[in-house]
C-alpha cells in the first residue's frame, strides 16, 4: 500500500493512493498514519480490505491539496552516516567498521514539496537523497538481519538536508548541521514493506535546478537495511513509528571540486527513490 497524509501542516488527514493512482480518504477507517497504526495488524487489515473493496473509500481531489509527511507522531529519527561506498570515497573518508549514528529531531520533518529553509549564516547547505525505513514492531536485541527486516513496516523517500560547516567545522557532534528547521522532507508516500521485496535494489536520484547530481543504488550500502535495524536494536529500543535514514550515495556538494556548489535561496531540489515517490523543494532563506 501507498499510505500518505494530506492537508495543511499540523492538520493532515490519512489517505491512500490506490492501484489506479486515485487518492482515497482514509479518515473513516483510521485516525492517522502513525506508529499506532503500523503496530496494529487488525487496523492495517481494515485499510487493506477497504482499499480492495470498490466504492468504500471516497476519492479526494488532489488539485491544490498539500501532501504532508506520510507519518505522524514520529518517535525518533536515527540516521546512518557514510553508509555508501561511493559516498565515503568521494569525501575521502575511511569505510566505517560499524555504522555511524546521529539523530535528527522529529520537528525537522516537513512534507515532500514544502519549502526548505537555508539557515541564517549558512555557507554550506548540502543535499542528500536517502532511503527512509519506518519501524512497525518494537525491536530489542535482534539476532539477525532477517529479523531486522521483519520489523520494518515500510519505506519512504527522505531528504537529509545538511549544513556542512555546522556539521564538521563548529565542534561537537554532527547534529548541529542536521537539525535546522525543515531539514528532513519526507514522503510523499509510506510504501508498505510487502511492496518493496528487496530494499537493496532501489535507485536513488537527485537533481539541483534540473541537473542530475546523485544517481546511486541501495546495493552500494555498506550496511544493508536489515543489518542496520539489527545493529541499532543493540544500542536502543526501536518502536513503531521510529524512522531510520539509511545514508546517501555519491554526488553531494561536499564531494565535488571547489568551488563546491552548495545550496542557496532560490535553488530547486528534486529527488526520488525508486517506487517510493518524488519530492520537490524550493529553497528560501530562514
Amino acid at each position: 500500500m501507498k499510505l500518505l497524509r494530506v492537508g495543511t501542516a499540523g492538520a493532515e488527514r490519512p489517505a491512500l493512493l490506490d492501484r489506479d493512482g486515485t487518492l482515497r480518504d482514509l479518515t473513516g477507517i483510521v485516525p492517522d498514519i502513525d506508529g499506532d497504526l503500523l503496530a496494529d495488524a487488525s487496523a492495517l487489515a481494515r485499510v487493506r480490505a477497504a482499499a480492495d473493496a470498490p466504492g468504500v473509500l471516497p476519492a479526494l481531489d488532489p488539485a491544490g491539496l498539500r501532501v504532508g509527511p506520510p507519518l505522524g507522531r514520529i518517535g525518533k529519527i536515527v540516521c546512518i552516516g557514510l553508509n555508501y561506498h561511493d559516498h565515503a570515497t568521494e569525501t575521502g573518508a575511511a569505510i566505517p567498521a560499524e555504522p555511524i549514528l546521529f539523530f535528527k529531531a522529529p520537528d525537522t520533518v516537513v512534507g515532500p514539496e514544502d519549502t526548505v529553509l537555508v539557515p541564517r549564516g549558512s555557507r554550506k547547505t548540502d543535499w542528500e537523497v536517502e532511503l527512509a525505513v519506518v519501524i512497525g514492531r518494537t525491536a530489542r536485541y535482534l539476532d539477525s538481519a532477517e529479523e531486522g527486516l521483519a520489523h520494518v513496516a515500510g519505506y519512504a523517500t527522505a531528504h537529509d538536508v545538511s549544513e556542512r560547516e555546522f556539521q564538521i567545522e563548529r565542534g561537537g557532534t554532527w547534529d548541529k548541521g542536521k537539525n535546522c528547521e525543515t531539514f528532513n522532507p519526507l514522503g510523499p508516500w509510506l510504501v508498505t514493506a510487502d511492496e518493496v521485496p528487496d530494499p537493496q535494489a532501489l535507485q536513488l536520484r537527485l537533481w539541483v535546478n534540473g541537473e542530475l547530481k546523485q544517481n546511486g543504488t541501495t546495493a552500494d550500502q555498506i550496511f544493508p537495511v536489515g543489518e542496520v535495524v539489527r545493529y541499532l536494536s543493540h544500542f536502543m529500543t526501536l518502536y513503531p513509528g521510529d524512522v531510520i535514514n539509511t545514508g546517501t550515495p555519491a554526488g553531494v556538494a561536499m564531494g565535488q571540486p571547489d568551488p563546491k556548489p552548495y545550496l542557496k535561496a532560490g535553488d530547486v531540489v528534486e529527488l526520488e527513490v525508486e517506487g517510493l515517490g518524488r519530492q520537490r523543494q524550493e529553497l528560501e532563506g530562514a
